[in-house]
């Protein structure tokens, strides 16, 4: 059985994903592992072709979540990034390594924001083009 706090994480998800208006969900995965370990696959297409993939590995110690790996990538209908969040240990010089932020334009550091977090920043995107 599923660990509450992770159950709740995964409600909070699940209904960030539903709020997201003029979209379709091309794929949602849970995958429970164990009772306090879960990895997720998430696939959201806006009606505009733009597409955000989400996909993390998150697991419970104590009472909090830690997330072992992550990556929340947002492109538009021709396939050009607009953002993309991940752990990727690849720029060991930023700050907040090896969590980072890629733009079109450059990779940033940045703290690791949430999945909801993540889902909110690619709607507000949207609501400006």
């Amino acid at each position: 059985m599923l660990h509450n706090i992770l159950v709740q994480y995964l409600r909070n998800v699940e209904n960030a994903v539903r709020g997201l208006p003029d979209s379709y969900v091309e794929r949602y995965v849970e995958e429970h592992l164990t009772s306090n370990r879960v990895n997720l696959r998430i696939r959201i297409r806006f009606a505009d072709g733009c597409l955000l993939e989400l996909n993390e590995s998150a697991i419970r110690e104590d009472e909090d979540i830690n997330h072992l790996g992550y990556r929340y990538h947002f492109q538009d209908k021709g396939n050009n990034l607009i953002f993309r969040y991940d752990n990727t240990p690849h720029f060991p010089e930023l700050q907040s390594y090896p969590n980072h932020k890629h733009s079109p334009s450059a990779v940033i550091s940045t703290e690791k924001p949430s999945i909801v977090d993540a889902i909110i920043e690619a709607a507000q995107i949207r609501d400006l083009r």
